[in-house]
């Protein structure tokens, strides 16, 4: 079930709100774990065994790491459970890829073939299987305390608002609001406002744009003219970023109302002045994760130029394997990982830190990874590539993929896409300081803006069926 759905907007979160405003302490946690759990057997029944078993499982690892004290079988405790955990993931989300990749192995050697299992992507396994390996590496490093209250456990994995999509949140940032937590009134209002601003940016815009660019996307390589390549690229760059950050700002307004404080996840990352730049603005929480859990422990940039670059290069191309099976994915990956490399050669330096060329260069990159990113196969990918540099510049008129609404929608993401509206804001919130009359004129309008925006919005949910999310293939 999406947050942007009617059966969600109208009923279930209002119900869930409620129900934890008033609920006491005592039961607070246990009413929000079973909630959460019929959040997620709404859209997946068939899965919730799958979403309590990863939650058991690493409750009694979590308990075995911090119980045995002697190294090597704290050791093997720390394994055994993130073996566990990756085992979980790799079967659902990699057994067809691994059996398809196989059979050509096999194909070149004989007529041998295997039968490719047919396995359903369970949702958000790739996000609440990454916090279970954060918790895990947590106790086992001494950075938390192990939970002992496998209910409390069991909804820091599978909270609702960031089970689907996350942001992944460690389980340190929710650890003392799992045991007391209050909304303040404050709490709600900057909730509110980031739950409306979330749905505008999926619905208002990642939507409008979405159409666009799977209109594009799926035009055939001769139907593919260098404009119509260009406008599907940049249709495709808007849908991500609104779909993905839309979706992380309802969840974090959401966690905000329920008495949790979620990590940013996002930063203007199309104002990036390099691929790092990039990584520190982008899915905060992913980049953190592995820059934690697997980029530091492997050396991280401690050792010689050489492993560095191993290192960069391994993190990358796992961290495309984490998005989807897909050998897309892991170009998307070494495409970041290269030019994460690039920017730290000494001949190489100057390019993130010229202004202007640095914004265009980290742009291009990213852009040309989203090709890979959201093409099905490396054959669609290289040609819709060569249409972006040597397509035809006549062919099928922009105006038949392009409404009025998908116009607007592109103007506003790419003024919403710099801190503009921000800094406009925080401006005028300044001049209102210390004035009570300017004061409340900017708050008034601050508030009739939001109700009209979740007017829209409310109104895009109601009357259009056409509500793609990215991230649920991940």
């Amino acid at each position: 079930m999406l947050f942007t759905e009617p059966a969600s907007l109208f009923v279930f979160l209002p119900l869930v709100l409620a129900m934890s405003r008033f609920a006491s302490r005592a039961v607070g946690n246990y009413l929000l774990l079973a909630l959460s759990l019929l959040f997620y057997a709404v859209g997946e029944p068939q899965h919730v065994p799958l979403l309590v078993l990863s939650s058991l499982l690493n409750y009694l690892f979590g308990i075995l790491l911090e119980d045995r004290q002697r190294p090597g079988l704290r050791k093997l405790a720390c394994g055994l459970g993130v073996g566990c955990n990756l085992a979980l993931l790799g079967f659902w989300k990699y057994s067809g890829f691994l059996a398809d990749n196989l059979n050509l192995l096999l194909g070149l050697a004989g007529d041998l073939q295997l039968q490719r299992p047919e396995i359903e992507l369970p949702l958000g396994i790739s996000f609440f299987t990454f916090q279970g390996l954060s918790y895990l590496l947590d106790v086992y490093s001494g950075q938390v305390k192990a939970e002992r209250n496998p209910a409390f456990l069991g909804l820091y994995i599978s909270l609702f608002p960031q089970l689907i999509a996350g942001p992944i949140v460690r389980f340190s940032d929710v650890a003392a609001d799992l045991r007391q937590r209050e909304a303040t009134l404050d709490d709600w209002s900057e909730g509110i406002r980031q739950f409306i601003l979330g749905c505008a940016r999926k619905l208002l815009i990642a939507n409008p744009v979405a159409e666009t660019a799977d209109a594009i996307f799926s035009l055939s390589d001769s139907q593919l003219s260098m404009p119509l390549a260009w406008v599907g690229l940049l249709a495709y760059a808007f849908q991500i970023y609104f779909d993905f950050s839309g979706y992380s700002a309802m969840a974090s307004g959401l966690g905000r109302m329920l008495g949790f404080r979620f990590p940013q996840n996002f930063n203007d990352p199309y104002t990036a002045t390099s691929v790092r730049d990039f990584w520190r603005r982008w899915h905060i929480s992913l980049s953190t994760w592995f820059r934690d859990y697997l980029y530091v422990p492997l050396g991280g940039n401690r050792v010689s130029p050489k492993r560095t670059t191993i290192n960069l290069m391994v993190v990358f191309l796992l961290c495309g394997l984490w998005h989807g099976a897909s050998w897309n994915f892991v170009v998307w990956g070494g495409i970041h990982g290269t030019f994460l490399t690039l920017e730290r050669h000494p001949r190489l330096q100057w390019l993130p830190r010229t202004p202007g060329v640095n914004r265009i260069y980290t742009l291009i990159v990213v852009l040309t990874g989203w090709v890979f990113f959201r093409c099905e196969t490396l054959s669609q990918s290289m040609a819709f590539l060569h249409a972006l540099v040597a397509g035809d510049s006549a062919g099928l008129p922009i105006s038949l993929f392009v409404s009025r609404t998908g116009m607007l929608a592109f103007v506003v993401a790419a003024v919403w896409s710099t801190p503009a509206f921000t800094l406009i804001g925080r401006r005028l919130n300044h001049l209102s300081e210390n004035r009570p009359g300017r004061q409340l004129l900017f708050d008034s309008s601050m508030l009739t803006v939001l109700c009209g925006i979740l007017l829209l919005s409310v109104s895009q949910a109601a009357a259009n069926t056409f509500n793609p999310f990215i991230y649920f293939r991940f």
